[in-house]
């Protein structure tokens, strides 16, 4: 083979290649022709390439001697010979798929050990890229069917922009997802990982940096270091520091550090990171320059100044760091007539519809202008130059302004009615509104450079009791893609207040997303370089950073510095950890295969787990493609490199860590045993009997109720209450009740995951199920309604949410019920276990209302009927049937009364009022249990020896004393809080008369001052005294 091509130059084209390494050896000419000799080195032949590798690729040229350039003129008048790949994949030559290259991990961002308080702060990057290689590169991360725009009858696809017409879901880990339903929180409503970040509302906002007021919460107010300085690599830069010490329950003293570090990208790092994973300092803790070198390693430290003591300072930071929240939103809408189409003909309609109105009036108040105080996104409230009424609404504490087109001033014979335009084309979120028969809209009729994001909304039988409407949305194609989602078809929506809901959702986090499109993305970016200019020139003194170090500035000392917490302190964190990984969705088997479908393609993403949430983050285009709560964690599998994660009904993703064997896996299950209340999961391989059973009876669920004696199962351990997870390399929430029954009969040896009950033989649930049972009805499972057991008890919903109680009848469970379930109030303040939260020493922010979880049990029984005693006789201390209903309706009307105080309570109620209420709904809980039982006493609490005798009889009157005590003490607690809203009432009305004197007060010494003024006039001026 000649070096400057495949054949001979006089021998002309080389023949076809081929993979054959015989026919290529017969092909080679025997002798070579003779050649002019040079002294020009040979081209070094290349190891045989695999495709996927650097097949193919161009390699750098190499640079050519003063012989070869003389001779240039030679070769340019020869054919390029076309470059030809030297191996071939051997899976290629059988016919078979050439490799993928497998994903590598993403780095770890630095520091190691830090706690980030945000998404974005994961997503920070000492080294940025440029704009469309890395960064809100969202449209790299569209998918297929993203990426070419459809069309409907309420909007045509156009080049640039990217249409949902319904049905789409959300980008999860493994593709589109169906939207996830309450608590949980969609991918890109997630912001803050330090905090519980709840959801409040059915439809959430989305692409909002929460994370922005760190600084304000934590900084704002508080003695902190400002340093600002010009960095050669990142430019302007602003670094706050500050030391925290807090009292942990074992007397010690904890010191960690806050810190925010703002370049010109629009991510900031924020977070906090532990002393104990410092190096080690002098007692009063480290130096600024020591801190910033552990932290920052790629900050030049001689660049930075401490910023100066004005007031401006803090002002400033927060402005910069605020830029991105806005709690004031403006909406363009446009009407569209039935057989109109263009922009023309909808910016020239003067007056609105009937079902026009009918639209506006579900949306929001027409509002006058002249005068209004609210927001009035820059319409003219003084002189009318805009119009007269518009459209107002707030919502989820956000004011919108809506620059309706017929409320906008109309100019006759002008077609492009410039004065509506003004407003309406500087809006990015544009809604337009069609009647019936309107044409499809276009979003390339629109001439806009702002308008990034359209929802089509039609209506359906306008002005009549079955109005509906469907929508359609058009985004720009940089724009990501923003929830809530759109059903199949885009609707259709009935004409109510969840209508309303949803729309203005879409509305709001259409505008947020699109501050991620490259032309809002550098328009901020500026902004952002610009303040941090000003600082770095304007606000600085003279102190350099080893100034400040050297003189030990207040700000970071303290107290002497507390004895380190040993090994795996830096666990302990509130904050997120991070770790580099490889995620797929769907759990995998024993063989490394997945659950099938196409979950098992890998993803290359940031773990990052938290005291509150688990999220993963992909930094190719910086968007969350899964989040939990740590507390709908259930479960977990491990090996050397992998894990497998079970949460919410039992979905699992697999998560492949880089390093040394078991090192990563190991800091990540450490982690997960400190921040959840899961544990290891059980791989059993049950075998079936002679008669081919397995020896165990399952629920729908999933759910162990009964373990045969003697069988292979209950040898391999599995017991009644234990959760089966995956069957046979397949998760339960994807193969489904009949599914999974029937691989369980029909399968030869089963494979099981098994997540084990907890210490006391209950079964392990998520916090998604308990909420979900929560709001359930009660009669779940096969149990009687509550209210049939007495005449007139109701349950609230209230009531079912904060008490679920499981009465069983007087006959045994079926085979597929559990035995018994009872309800269990955790409170997040309160003392946590071993293995479910935090240890003493992590911080953890306490909540405002105790979380009230449901804890599903499963009793002692193997679900056949009640064995008979040894003596023949049947247990005389089963509670009478008269007994048991003369105290029920009074134990659920107890109930029902703690539940209206609780309602009637709110937000307000102090934390021994949530004792007492708990301690009297848990003695509730009880007495119903008590009376549900068959063939057990009724405990004592006053003598717990008489209560174990076998011979004991029952008391009814200590019972009936415990429940008039109960009603007692309820008596007490309505009565306190009448007195407390009573008291409460009284102070408002002092207050009321205290402002009302005020005012009084106030207009008395304005008169007097009029009429001092007017005797003073009516006085005139002194006269001149005479000699």
């Amino acid at each position: 083979m000649w070096a400057g091509g495949v054949g001979s130059p006089r021998r002309g084209a080389a023949p076809a290649s081929t993979d054959d390494l015989f026919a290529r050896k017969l092909r080679q000419p025997s002798r070579p022709p003779l050649t002019p000799h040079t002294f020009e080195p040979r081209t070094p032949r290349g190891p045989l390439l695999r495709t996927g590798s650097d097949a193919g690729e161009a390699r750098p040229p190499t640079p050519a001697s003063p012989r070869a350039r003389a001779h240039s003129h030679e070769e340019a008048s020869r054919p390029a010979a076309t470059p030809t790949r030297l191996f071939t994949d051997p899976l290629a030559l059988l016919g078979l798929p050439a490799e993928e290259p497998e994903p590598t991990f993403p780095p770890v961002p630095e520091p190691r050990w830090f706690a980030h308080y945000d998404v974005q702060s994961l997503l920070f990057d000492w080294a940025p890229r440029p704009r469309g290689a890395g960064a809100h590169a969202e449209t790299s991360s569209a998918t297929p069917a993203e990426g070419q725009p459809g069309s409907s009858d309420l909007l045509l696809g156009a080049p640039g922009f990217v249409s949902e017409l319904g049905g789409e879901g959300e980008l999860g880990l493994g593709g589109q997802v169906s939207p996830p339903v309450p608590p949980a929180l969609p991918n890109a409503a997630v912001s803050v990982l330090e905090e519980p970040q709840n959801r409040t509302s059915a439809y959430s906002l989305e692409h909002a940096d929460l994370g922005a007021g760190y600084y304000r919460k934590y900084f704002y107010g508080k003695e902190h270091q400002n340093f600002f300085g010009l960095d050669e690599a990142l430019g302007p830069v602003a670094v706050s520091l500050r030391r925290e010490e807090k009292e942990g329950s074992s007397g010690g003293t904890l010191h960690s550090y806050r810190i925010i570090v703002r370049t010109t990208q629009l991510r900031t790092l924020r977070g906090t990171i532990s002393e104990d994973v410092l190096p080690p300092g002098p007692p009063r803790g480290l130096s600024p320059r020591k801190l910033l070198e552990h932290v920052a390693p790629r900050l030049s430290p001689s660049c930075l100044r401490l910023g100066s003591a004005s007031p401006k300072v803090p002002r400033t930071l927060l402005t910069l760091d605020e830029q991105v929240l806005s709690f004031q939103r403006k909406v363009g809408i446009l009407y569209c007539r039935a057989g109109q189409g263009s922009e023309e003909e909808m910016y020239n309609n003067q007056d609105s519809g009937p079902a026009f109105t009918q639209f506006l009036t579900l949306l929001g108040d027409v509002v006058r202008l002249k005068g209004f105080e609210s927001y009035r996104a820059q319409l003219d409230t003084k002189t009318d130059s805009t119009g007269t009424h518009s459209l107002y609404t707030t919502y989820q504490d956000h004011e919108i302004m809506f620059h309706v087109s017929t409320m906008l001033p109309y100019t006759p014979n002008n077609q492009q009615q410039l004065l509506r335009k003004r407003h309406i084309g500087n809006d990015i979120v544009t809604i337009v509104f069609q009647e019936p028969g309107s044409q499809a809209f276009c979003p390339s009729t629109i001439r806009s450079h702002f308008q990034h994001v359209f929802l089509v909304v039609r209506a359906h039988a306008p002005c009549t009791p079955h109005t509906s409407y469907r929508v359609a949305v058009s985004r720009t194609q940089d724009t990501p893609a923003f929830g809530p989602a759109l059903p199949p078809g885009g609707g259709p929506f009935a004409a109510n207040a969840d209508f309303r809901a949803f729309l203005l959702a879409k509305a709001l986090n259409g505008e947020q997303a699109a501050g991620h499109a490259r032309q809002f993305h550098a328009m901020a970016t500026r902004t952002r370089q610009q303040y941090l200019q000003d600082l770095a020139t304007n606000e600085v003194t003279t102190t350099s950073l080893d100034s400040a170090s050297r003189f030990g500035l207040p700000s970071l000392g303290g107290r002497r510095r507390a004895p380190a917490r040993g090994p795996g302190a830096e666990l302990q964190a509130a904050g997120a950890l991070v770790w580099g990984v490889r995620a797929a969705a769907g759990a995998r088997g024993a063989g490394g295969a997945g659950a099938g479908g196409p979950d098992g393609a890998e993803v290359a993403c940031l773990l990052g787990v938290s005291a509150e949430a688990l999220v993963l983050v992909a930094p190719r285009d910086g968007r969350v493609v899964f989040n939990c709560t740590c507390r709908d964690v259930l479960a977990w599998t491990f090996s050397e490199h992998r894990l497998d994660l079970f949460h919410g009904r039992g979905e699992a993703i697999t998560l492949r860590l880089d390093g040394p064997p078991g090192q990563a896996v190991g800091e990540l299950v450490a982690r997960l045993q400190l921040v959840s209340r899961g544990c290891e999961t059980r791989e059993l391989a049950l075998p079936r009997d002679g008669q081919g059973r397995l020896g165990f009876e399952v629920d729908a669920e999933g759910f162990i109720t009964h373990v045969e004696r003697f069988t292979f199962a209950e040898t391999a351990g599995l017991r009644p209450g234990a959760r089966l997870l995956r069957v046979c390399g397949h998760t339960l929430p994807s193969l489904g009740p009949e599914a999974a029954a029937q691989l369980l009969r029909s399968a030869p040896k089963v494979c099981v995951t098994v997540l084990p009950p907890d210490d006391s033989g209950r079964p392990r649930r998520s916090f998604s199920e308990l909420y979900t049972l929560s709001l359930q009805e009660p009669g779940r499972r096969g149990a009687p309604e509550l209210q049939n057991e007495g005449p007139g008890v109701t349950l609230l919903p209230s009531t079912q949410q904060l008490l679920h109680v499981c009465l069983q009848d007087g006959g045994p469970p079926g085979p597929g019920d559990l035995a018994e379930e009872r309800t269990e109030f955790l409170h997040s303040c309160g003392s946590p276990s071993p293995r479910s939260s935090l240890s003493d020493e992590a911080p953890v922010l306490p909540n405002a209302t105790p979380d009230l979880l449901l804890a599903a049990t499963a009793a002692p029984g193997d679900g056949r009927e009640a064995q008979p005693k040894q003596d023949g006789r049947e247990d005389s201390q089963t509670p009478a049937p008269e007994l048991r209903a003369s105290f029920l309706p009074r134990t659920l009307s107890l109930r029902n009364s703690i539940s209206k105080i609780i309602s009637e309570a709110g937000s307000e109620t102090l934390e021994d009022e949530w004792q007492s209420i708990s301690e009297i709904a848990s003695t509730c809980n009880t007495i119903l249990e008590s009376l549900s039982r068959e063939g057990q006493p009724i405990p004592d609490s006053g003598d717990a020896k008489e209560a174990q005798k076998p011979d004991a009889e029952p008391e009814p009157g200590s019972l009936s004393e415990k429940v008039s005590h109960l009603e007692g003490m309820l008596r007490r607690l309505q009565d306190d809080l009448q007195k407390e809203k009573a008291d409460r009432a009284a102070l408002e009305e002092e207050v009321r008369s205290l402002r009302h004197n005020n005012r009084r007060l106030l207009a008395e010494s304005e008169s007097a001052a009029t009429r001092l003024l007017l005797a003073s006039k009516q006085l005139g001026p002194p006269a001149p005294d005479q000699a």
